[in-house]
């Protein structure tokens, strides 16, 4: 069995700690660790292969996290890089084109927070059962709350409950709070196989890479078509990745794998899954699991209060306040009232009207080759801490608006400025011109950390032309 693992999008609902560039799934939220991480080592043990279907810009991230724990080889690793998304009916059609046809699929995204292994276990074989009948399988999460985040499954058994294994009769966006009382009030009173259940939908989903692309050219032929040619003419890079190309990927409706099949298909059934979920869709559901450091935290008349900071030395110190979540980064603060974090994306869509660059990075900036982070940013100069991984370099690149001096203060760094390569060691400095074509790298054991000072009329990360990449990147 292959886990296809979708791990794209920007978890905006869980701004200001996840953004475009670190998006929440690479958070190491949770005992050191990222629900990416959590989500392959709970799949490793019944899955031998993984493919995962990646931001390009996120793909770094995937196999930092993947090289910490030692999780996978080469040999049973793939990436499927999109320059931007559309949505997940297509993003599982390329996976299920890069499969055999009776490859079962276990696609899960890489963001969803789950506990009581055994009965993920035991779920994760009945819908393994069924996808080698040729069904269409979902997993239906019971509800413990009328939660109004999640879209639902209405189902009725197949033979009876206790089986676990139901036909599905109709998928429901996520509903007004009313409407979700409503669903829990008919799930008390199941008691027959004539009954209807309610049930959350997990967005997992498991069957054969060819039955999956059979009920697609059914039921939504243009994704079909549209995801095949973007495969078909994807670009192989570095073994084991393939990167769909800017104008393929642009074609292929942006349409949900439930609107786009589920909804349509006849041939799906649905496991009653009794496992912990919690698809950290808000800081609601996300306070539920964190644990915060108390000794940064003073509260005077204030009670049921979650504070959190990304700064460990910072001590966070409120009076009065009752049942507020208050979530503190270097650049952005954002502070609401429990039972109302879902509106966090109404904050996002209003910085999205100004091009906010607070969507997409955070002040320490993770690429490729390692990190920046901006410690001063002023009119005509910039500041930044730069850390080098060992054995990296940064683009071969040059600069239109500025200068750039580096100074050292550990590891060596390898310069290369036009045909120039030279060294330079802690408490050593060095100059880029404007225009001069330049490279830094790594070539020792330990990170290289500088202090880069840019000075010119423009100091934006867009000043940038890249003549050759390690990680193929463009301009």
């Amino acid at each position: 069995m292959k886990n296809l693992i979708l791990s794209g999008g920007s978890g905006t609902r869980l701004w200001p700690l996840s953004r475009r560039l670190l998006p929440k799934q690479y958070l190491k939220l949770f005992d050191g660790k990222s629900l990416f991480q959590l989500t392959v080592e709970r799949n490793l043990k019944f899955c031998s292969s993984f493919i995962i279907i990646s931001n390009e810009d996120q793909y770094f991230l995937a196999i930092d996290q993947m090289e910490e724990n030692s999780l996978l080889n080469s040999q049973n690793l793939s990436f499927i890089l999109e320059p931007f998304g559309r949505n997940t009916a297509g993003a599982i059609a390329f996976g299920a084109f890069d499969s055999d046809e009776n490859e079962i699929l276990f696609v899960t995204p890489s963001d969803h927070l789950i506990k009581n292994e055994s009965k993920y276990i035991e779920a994760i074989n009945k819908g393994r059962d069924l996808a080698k009948e040729g069904y269409l399988v979902t997993f239906g999460i019971t509800p413990d709350s009328p939660n109004t985040g999640y879209g639902y499954i209405q189902a009725k058994p197949e033979i009876n409950v206790e089986l676990g294994i139901l036909n599905v009769e109709l998928f429901h966006e996520k509903p007004d709070l009313d409407t979700a009382i409503k669903y829990l009030e008919k799930n008390s009173t199941f008691s027959t196989q004539h009954s209807t259940l309610f049930l959350w939908n997990s967005g997992m989903f498991m069957f054969k890479a060819g039955v999956y692309l059979e009920e697609l050219k059914t039921h939504a032929p243009e994704v079909y078509e549209s995801s095949k040619k973007a495969f078909e003419n994807s670009k192989k890079i570095n073994g084991n990745q393939k990167r769909i190309v800017d104008i393929f990927m642009e074609k292929i409706p942006d349409i949900s794998v439930d609107y786009a099949v589920m909804e349509k298909s006849k041939n799906i059934k649905v496991v009653l899954s009794e496992f912990e979920w919690n698809d950290v869709g808000s800081f609601d559901s996300l306070i539920k699991e964190v644990k915060t450091d108390r000794e940064k935290i003073v509260e005077i008349d204030g009670e049921e209060n979650f504070l959190y900071s990304d700064n460990d030395k910072k001590v966070i110190s409120t009076i009065g306040l009752r049942d507020f979540i208050v979530i503190d980064t270097n650049d952005a603060l954002l502070i609401a009232k429990k039972g109302q974090t879902q509106k966090v994306k109404d904050i996002v869509n209003q910085l999205k009207t100004t091009n906010n660059s607070l969507l997409t990075t955070h002040s320490k900036v993770h690429r490729p080759w390692g990190t920046y982070e901006v410690l001063i940013d002023e009119k005509n100069y910039k500041i930044k801490r730069i850390v080098v991984k060992p054995g990296t370099r940064l683009s071969l690149q040059k600069h239109f608006h500025r200068n750039e001096h580096w100074i050292v203060v550990s590891g060596t760094a390898e310069v290369q400025v036009g045909d120039k390569v030279y060294l330079v060691r802690p408490n050593e400095s060095t100059y880029i011109k404007m225009g001069d074509l330049h490279r830094l790298g790594n070539p020792g054991k330990i990170p290289v950390v500088l202090i880069e000072a840019q000075v010119g009329e423009y100091t934006g990360e867009d000043d940038i032309v890249r003549i050759d990449d390690d990680f193929y990147r463009g301009n």
